[in-house]
This record gives C-alpha cells, structure tokens and sequence, in this order.
C-alpha cells in the first residue's frame, strides 16, 4: 500500500491486563512475561497473514486483510493464552484483552491512522480478561462464520469517538455459565489417552491399545454415550486441564490413567473424573500378569457403571469381553496390529494385516483379531490401496469368520455392510448390517458416518443428516467426520455453512487432504471462484500430483477452461492403478464439460473398478443434464439406486 492511500482493513489491538501494575512491583518478571507473551502472539498473527504494525509497550497494534481472519487470530491467541496459564500459578499467569474493528485507515511514515485504529483500541477496554470484543461492523462480516458465540453488549459511549459503537463479545470455551456446565451429561464419557509409564518405549502400543479396548467395554453400556478414540487420542500429546477436555467433548465424565508393563507384569492405574467439579468419583490400580490382563476393561466398566449408578443388563456384561482371546501371546500381538491399524497409511495397514494373521494363528478362535483382519482388508479396498477385486471378497471372509465366533461384533457387522455396498451391490442387506452394527454398539461413530453415506447416496438427505451429526457426537474432533459434516450442508444447498465447516477442518489440521477437495467443491459451486483457486494452492502443498491434477481439471472446468481440463482428464483416465485416481470424478468433469459420450464412457470404467463414488450419481449436479438420458437409468440400475432413489 502506498503512502497516504486509504483502504479498508480490520484492525486488532491488544493489551495486557494488570501489566502497569506488574512492572512497579516486579520488572525483571514483567519483562520475561513480555517476552513470553510477544512469543505467543506473532507466530498467530503470522498465519493469518496480519501485519503487525507496532507494539505500544505490552500492546500489540495489528492490521489484518479480513474481519473474520482476525476474528479467528484473536481467538486463537486467546486459546493459546489460555492453554499457556493453565496449571501455571496465578502470579505468573498472562491475560490479555482484544477489540476488533473494521474501517478506513491511512498509512503514514510506518504507521496506520483512521477511526479503525480509535475504534479498536477504544473497545478493547470492554473486553473481558482473556477475551475479544468486536464493533458492531465487524459483528455484520463474521456474523453465522465464526464457531463461537457471539453475545451482544449493547451500545457504548467510547472516549473520542463521536458516535456510539454497538459492541459484541465473543463467548470463549471457558465463558460457559454454570448453568451450562450443568448440562453436561455424566452419561456422556471419554477415555483420555492412557499414559503409558513402561521403561520401554516401544511398549506405547500396549497403552494405546488399553485405551481402545476400555472405549469398546464402555460402548457396551447402552446408558452410557462414549467418545471415540479419533477424538480422545488427539489429548495424547496435548493434555489439557479435565474442564476442558469437558466442554470441548461435551462429556460430563472423563476417565485418565496410566500404563506400566514391564516383563509379564502390568500395571494399569484408572480414575473417574467428574468434568464439572474436577473431583475423583473413582480410583483403582490393577496389578496383573498379561494371561488376565483381559478381564481390566471390563471390570473398570462395571465400577465405571456402579459410579455413574447405571444399570447393565446381562447381555451389556456379556459384549464387554467379547471377541477376546485367552492366549496373552495373540492379544499382545492383536494390540500391535491395532496400533498400526489405526495409523490408516497403506504401509501401515499391510503391517496391520501381518499381525493379525500372527495373531490368529496363534488363537484360531479369536474373534477380534478376524474381525480387525476384515477391517484392514476392507479399507485397502475402499481407498484403492490394493485391488478391491481381492480384497473385499477377504474382508468379508474374514468378518463372517468373526461372527461365527461371536455374532455382536459391531465391527464386523460395518465391514459385511460397506462389502455389500460397494462390492456386491446390496443394498438391502447392506442397510441390515449397517443397522444390526449401530444396534450392537451406539457409539460407534463409524458405523454412523458409513450409514450415513448409504443413506446420502439414496437421496434420504434428512436421514443421512441425522446420521453424520450422530457421529460427529461421538468423535466432535474426527477430521473425516467434521468434513463429512461440510458435504452435508453442501448437499443441502448450505452453500456458506458448508464452507465454514470445510475451512474448520483445514484450521483444525491444514494438512488433512479431504477437506481440500470438499471446500473446492463447495467454493465452485457458490461461484466463489476466487477462493476455490485459493484453496486448490493450499491443497497442492498437502496433496499428491496426481490429486492436485485432478481438483485443478476440475476448477479449470468451472472456469472455462476446457482445452486445459480435457488435456488433464485424458492424463487421469490412463493413469496407473496405483496412482487411486477416482475414475468418478473424471466421468463428472466430462459431464460437466457437456461431454455426455465421453462422461459415460469413463463411468462405465469408474463401476466396473468398484469405485464408490458411483453411488453418487443420483445426488450428484454433475449429472444434472443426463438424468433423462437412457444411459444413465442403466446406471442405476446396475449400481441398485433405480427405484430407491428419493427425489
């Protein structure tokens, strides 16, 4: 920006509470604090590409593109503040305030000036500690597209400003009222991460795996609502006071503890928290050899039960051991699997796949080590990393192989039905297994978010909708999920929702590949053509080139840009298997080019290799203007949708 040009900007000032008064009682703390809270604050301001214009002693004076980044810088930094004091003792503890606000500014020797920068600084004052105030114009941008609260304080007579000023607070996470806090469910329960005190590191399997299999006893109590391990594993590496945890989660009760294994001795420490009162309502350590280190979980979910004064029923006791193995030798082995398992890498799972064929044969009659086999081998098919020809036919050998050996494993209920989906076609038994697995274990955030794509598919959007929000209950932190929640909203038409909710998952991890594609998608169809192509540079720093051609074939589609787009797709359709390019997705840029002939010709392609993305030919837009088209109704039919799709 050139000298004396004006323009308009959002402008963050910040300012530390009580520092004045620090500085006369202790300098050498106040300015190791300083330096502390100038560390914290600049790489925030960074990401979102603010400007920092000058401190004014412990003030920060920021000058950013948009209302709602600095909305979300400042909220981050007040996360972070936030984070930083917790267990710190009060005398070292940092609170800041921030104002926001939004207007012209002229930039001078260096230096901002205009009634923004007035404004900003004159409204941080009504801030809370550890808090962000907004005018009223900032209020107008980011209104409906920031995840927090958003609660109006009324007008304010600010010094040197002629007219009053509509002033908004955002609520914070740690804001809740007590009469919210109160309205957290105890039935509502999470697993923190079990610590693991081994003196080998390697043993870390052993603790993940304890936490896993506590999460399934628990999912047995049909009272009781558990979080899942996506969500839980994420405080793993980032502890956090149990309030928190608490409202991030939602949950009303969190069990942490530890993990020491050391030769065939385990020790297992467990403790039940209340998240409102912080206050233990239970405590146990279980010494145990590995030959009966199964009968823990379950026993901690009956103290767990008893606690929380839940009533389990005879079946309830019976799933909570289910699936296991007598032979310590195959669960130790079946708990490296899983570990690996859930890693999701092809190379991992191929790992995942060696031990618990290991782990069966050393217990033929292990439930749970089949039905983890079927899990792997199921989504190396469903995500292209080996050909789903073999490997489904596998995945549902192996689940039928569980079931005959205990017929309530949830798992392998999922994988006969995504099996039967995508594999065989069969929709009605697909939605029985799909069924019978959320039956077995409500708390299974996947079978859910599966069943939901099933119903999706269908047109049953309302159904489909009650389902991905179930999952995102369960497991609010899942990547996956959340993004899955941005393609709902897109399937609604939500245009804006669903873009605030793809670009959530992208802040919550900017490297998480899928959300990529569904914010393009969204940004396209809104016509926000400018932000797709924003959002498509990102991806390629996080994607693989032959996704970033992929997703760029189909802006350049969008945009006009055909010659571009056909050179592309025709590198797509021939590319080698191993490369999991979505055929789908080509047969849609074709359609979407006009190109029927040719959209057909690669759908063919895209059924025949038992891509999934098929099913959704019948929600689709793409495939707007072929619905009439003869082709097409064979499509139908030959997926299973004729005749089960809603309108």
């Amino acid at each position: 920006m050139s000298e004396g040009e004006r323009r308009l900007a959002a402008i963050m000032f910040t300012d530390v509470v009580g520092f004045t008064s620090l500085g006369q009682t202790n300098e050498a703390l106040m300015l190791q604090l300083l330096e502390e809270h100038r560390s914290l604050v600049r790489p925030i301001v960074a990401r979102y590409r603010g400007k920092e214009v000058k401190t004014i002693g412990d003030a920060f004076l920021v000058e950013l593109s948009s209302a709602l980044d600095a909305v979300r810088c400042a909220v981050e930094i007040q996360k972070a503040m936030h984070e930083r004091n917790s267990g710190l003792p009060e005398g070292r503890r940092l609170q800041i305030r921030i104002g926001i606000h939004v207007g012209d500014v002229v930039h001078s020797g260096g230096d901002i000036l205009g009634d923004a920068v007035n404004v900003s600084s004159r409204i941080e004052p009504l801030a809370d500690p550890g808090g962000v105030c907004i005018s009223g114009q900032v209020y107008d941008h980011v209104s409906n597209k920031v995840e927090l609260p958003l609660e109006k304080l009324g007008s304010k007579t600010l010094k040197n400003v002629k007219l009053q000023v509509e002033a908004y607070k955002v609520v914070m996470p740690w804001d809740l009222t007590r009469e919210q806090e109160a309205d957290l469910d105890e039935h509502r329960i999470a697993v923190l991460p079990l610590k693991n005190m081994s003196p080998d590191p390697n043993d870390e399997y052993f603790a993940d795996g304890m936490t896993e299999e506590l999460i399934t006893a628990l999912s047995a109590v049909s009272e009781l609502t558990v979080i899942a391990r996506t969500s839980v594993m994420q405080y793993k590496n980032a502890p956090k006071r149990i309030a928190d945890v608490g409202r991030e989660l939602n949950v009303g009760t969190v069990i942490e503890g530890s993990v020491r294994k050391a030769g065939n001795k385990v020790r297992i420490t467990v403790q039940l928290i209340s998240a409102r009162s912080e206050g233990h309502l239970w405590a146990q350590n279980y010494d145990k050899q590995l030959d009966d280190v199964f009968t823990v979980q379950s026993e901690v979910a009956e103290r767990v039960a008893e606690a929380l004064k839940v009533r389990l029923v005879e079946s309830e006791k019976r799933r909570m051991g289910r699936g296991a193995s007598t032979d310590p030798r195959a669960h130790n082995v079946y708990l490296k699997g899983m570990y690996y398992w859930n890693k999701r890498t092809p190379e991992a799972l191929r790992k995942a796949a060696e031990l618990m064929q290991e782990a069966i044969g050393l217990d033929p009659t292990f439930a749970l080590g089949y039905a983890g086999l079927a899990q792997v081998y199921h989504v190396m098919a469903a995500n292209n990393y080996e050909d789903p020809e073999g490997f489904y036919p596998k995945a549902k050998e192996y689940a039928l192989k569980a079931l005959s050996l205990d017929d309530d494993l949830a798992e392998a209920h999922a994988v006969l039905a995504g099996e039967a989906l995508a594999y065989e076609r069969d929709w009605e038994r697909a939605g029985s297994e799909f069924r019978r697995a959320i039956e077995l274990n409500p708390s299974y955030p996947s079978a859910h978010q599966w069943y939901a794509h099933y119903l999706g598919w269908q047109g049953r959007l309302d159904e489909g909708w009650a389902e991905v929000t179930r999952a995102l209950e369960l497991s609010p932190l899942s990547l996956i999920i959340n993004t899955n929640v941005a393609d709902g909203l897109f399937y609604a038409g939500r245009y804006d929702e669903a873009m605030v909710q793809a670009k959530k998952v992208i802040e919550m991890d900017p490297s998480f590949e899928p959300a990529y594609p569904t914010l393009i998608q969204i940004c396209l169809w809104a016509s926000r053509y400018r932000e797709a192509e924003e959002a498509l540079a990102k991806y390629g720093s996080v994607c693989s080139p032959v996704s970033l051609k992929m997703a760029r074939a189909y802006v350049d589609v969008f945009l006009g840009r055909v010659e571009e787009a056909r050179s592309a797709l025709r590198e797509l359709e021939s590319a080698p298997a191993s490369d999991r390019v979505s055929l789908y997705l080509v047969a849609c840029a074709y359609f979407k080019m006009g190109d029927k002939d040719k959209g057909f010709e690669v759908l063919e392609k895209a059924f025949d290799l038992h891509d999934r993305g098929v099913f959704s030919m019948g929600i689709d837009r793409e495939l707007d203007g072929v619905r009439e088209d003869p082709r097409y109704v064979r499509m139908l039919e030959k997926t299973g949708l004729a005749g089960r799709l809603r309108k």
